[in-house]
């Protein structure tokens, strides 16, 4: 039986489960009633134990839609092949309009008991889980550009980083200009020094010269008078 000739149709068809291990995994797909007619549903599993099916039954309203949610609990391994058997069926009948949900019992989908219940089968289809991305490794090659993260990164701290710089020049032309200053005053002190040392050696040049003078003169005069 085709879509189409259902009270209700199916979307979608195909139950899409993306495996995951140790992990819960849900999808859904809608009933939609495109009739005039009050209609209620059901939902069986081929596998009850490890699927759970919210609502599992109720009625969908004329020209209207209802959601459910399949729900296949945590697997411990995955299948080899990635093939599944479990299927879906989805069992619809007309019932009486103000009919509840609590007005729902199996015998309503009893095809032996001459009800005229319509059925859909779903299938279950496995997807591979998508692949982790490759760690990033801690340094980067030589040569490679830097990434936005650390150009932006940069581009915040470049500021600071030239007011670091800049007074740690200041600091450095400082104690070189002290360190000049004070090789200066060595140099005056040692000029001083200098002078004053060839200043009293001039003087006492002077003097010695002085006394030979006299002294010569003594010993001349002595001389001439003895002559």
């Amino acid at each position: 039986m085709t879509t189409e000739q259902l009270l209700l149709s199916i979307d979608p068809l195909d139950l899409k489960l993306t495996l995951e291990l140790n992990k819960s995994i849900s999808t859904s797909f809608q009933l939609i009633n495109k009739t005039d007619n009050h209609v209620a549903f059901k939902v069986k599993t081929t596998n009850p134990r490890k699927y759970t099916v919210r609502p599992n039954s109720g009625i969908v309203l004329p020209r209207s839609r209802s959601n459910v949610t399949v729900t296949m609990q945590p697997q411990m391994e995955l299948p080899p092949d990635m093939q599944c058997k479990d299927k879906f069926l989805v069992q619809s009948v007309i019932v009486d309009p103000g009919s509840t949900p609590k007005d729902i019992n199996p015998d309503m989908f009893n095809k032996p008991g001459g009800n005229d219940v319509e059925e859909c089968k779903l299938k279950v289809i496995y997807v591979s889980p998508p692949r982790k991305p490759s760690p990033v490794p801690e340094d980067s090659e030589e040569g490679t550009s830097p990434t936005a993260s650390d150009t932006d990164l940069q581009e915040h701290s470049g500021p600071q980083d030239n007011s670091v710089k800049a007074r740690d020049l200041i600091l450095r032309l400082m104690e070189e200009r002290d360190s000049i200053l004070r090789q200066n005053a060595k140099l005056n002190r040692d000029l001083e020094l200098l002078r004053h040392g060839h200043h009293e050696r001039r003087t006492g040049v002077r003097l010695l010269y002085i006394l030979l003078v006299g002294l010569a003169g003594i010993l001349l005069g002595f001389i001439v008078r003895n002559v």
